[in-house]
């Protein structure tokens, strides 16, 4: 079966690699020639844990091209990974993904089906049917699917190969057969289902992630308030089953492609079709207050950063990841410039995006330690690994006044007992351990 992949951002670059691990030939087309040039040589565009070893491990299997009627013409199926991003009323921009039913359209000479991963408001599918039909060049059935990814970055490689359904949307028993036979040596159950519902789906599975996000942090938040440690309290709901454990670290808020820009899209969905849903409206609203949430802790500690030296750990939206979309680091940096801040800032894999944003605008650290040096605070954006393991004690002796304002919860509490340092976080008290508190006050 040939199978052809249109984009080769994270989603049809993944589904690509884990489609040729699984022993199919695919070829991916891309628009942008450098890129292209770069995949060939066996090199991922982007930072995704083994997809590069993977990339290189099924390179016969693996074509990038730019020409699309390369690609499109004689495959059996050709799947639309294209970008659909956030217009500024909220809604998706379907933009890449019509230009894509109409190139399949002009180029295809035999039967084929096209299933749509890329994340598309409920309907879309009809919509593309439509466009394909109407700009048909030769005489051809071509069948819609709609088949949403449900990956995460920084998992994504591991998402797609093992993961716990494969949704189809279908309209005809040949285009399940078909999507079928794409995924046989994936041992993965399937969900079949029409198309509407299968792209509702997605963004139902991908909200109420994102609305567990919020309500624990509103939570969290509360939980200060009243006394109350925020990770007993989700331990003890995380233990019922009926509620899991997923999604409910507290902190400052998601990120990145799929949270932000899917909430806002079902919201613009249902408001356009005069229907509200309160609790998306809601998640929404929390999480654009929590991505600030550290700046107003620090004020408690100084009336203004002017002048001051800030630390910032972590500008990715999470670990396992060089995507700085809707990270809470480009939030919260941008407040801090303006209010004349000095800033330092350290990721072991998202400085190099960062710099294409705010250039020479921040100072680039190599290590944690250069990072916090003479820093009058410090601010944890993202729970990397390297982050969580630094020792506690060289805060106090490295920063010049030691306060650490930490937005994901890196280090236990009672671990900062006793250290030289002040220690905020979210969902529990601060740990103050120093005696002269002064020493922080400006």
């Amino acid at each position: 079966m040939k199978i052809s992949v249109a984009g080769t951002g994270y989603v049809g670059l993944v589904t690509a690699v884990c489609l040729a691990e699984n022993g199919n030939s695919v070829t991916c087309v891309d628009i942008n020639e450098e890129k292209v040039k770069l995949l060939n040589r066996g090199v991922s565009p982007i930072y995704e844990p083994n997809l590069e070893e993977l990339m290189k491990k099924n390179r016969d299997k693996l074509t990038f091209v730019t020409d699309y009627s390369e690609a499109y013409k004689d495959a059996d199926v050709v799947i639309i990974a294209v970008g659909t991003p956030e217009r500024k009323d909220g809604s998706a921009n379907l933009q890449y993904i019509n230009e894509v039913a109409k190139q399949i359209a002009n180029t295809v000479v035999k039967d084929c089906v096209v299933a749509i991963k890329s994340t598309v408001p409920i309907g879309t599918n009809d919509k593309i049917e439509k466009i394909i039909k109407e700009n048909l060049r030769y005489n051809v059935n071509i069948d819609l699917v709609s088949n949403p990814e449900f990956l995460s970055q920084g998992t994504a490689v591991k998402d797609t190969l093992e993961a716990t359904r494969i949704v189809l949307g279908v309209e005809s028993e040949n285009a399940g057969k078909i999507m079928r036979e794409v995924y046989q040596n994936f041992n993965i159950p399937f969900v079949v289902t029409n198309r509407n519902s299968a792209e509702m789906i997605k963004y139902a599975a991908n909200d109420f992630l994102a609305l567990k996000v919020s309500y624990i942090n509103e939570i969290a938040n509360l939980c200060e308030i009243v006394g109350a440690n925020i990770e007993d309290v989700s331990k003890g709901m995380g233990m019922d089953p009926r509620i899991g454990d997923k999604f409910l670290n507290a902190g400052i808020g998601y990120g990145g492609s799929c949270f932000p820009k899917d909430t806002k899209a079902l919201h613009w969905l249902a408001n356009y079709n005069d229907y509200e849903i309160k609790t998306i409206k809601a998640t929404i609203e929390v999480n654009e207050n929590q991505k600030i949430k550290l700046i107003k802790k620090a004020r408690k500690y100084f009336t203004s950063f002017n002048g001051l030296n800030v630390a910032v750990l972590g500008l990715t939206f999470k670990p396992g990841t060089d995507d700085l979309r809707e990270a809470p680091s480009v939030t919260n940096i941008p407040i801090l410039l303006e209010d004349g801040a000095k800033i330092n800032v350290w990721d072991p894999v998202g400085m190099d995006n960062f710099k294409r944003a705010f250039a020479d605008e921040v100072n680039y650290s190599s290590s944690i330690e250069e990072a916090i040096t003479n820093a009058d605070v410090c601010f944890i954006f993202t729970e990397w690994t390297e982050i969580k393991e630094f020792e506690i004690e060289k805060y106090a002796k490295l920063m010049k006044k030691p306060l650490v304002i930490d937005g994901r919860n890196c280090y236990n509490v009672e671990e900062v007992k006793g250290k030289e340092l002040i220690y905020e976080s979210i969902g529990r008290k601060a740990t103050i351990g120093i005696k002269e508190t002064e020493k922080v006050f400006v």
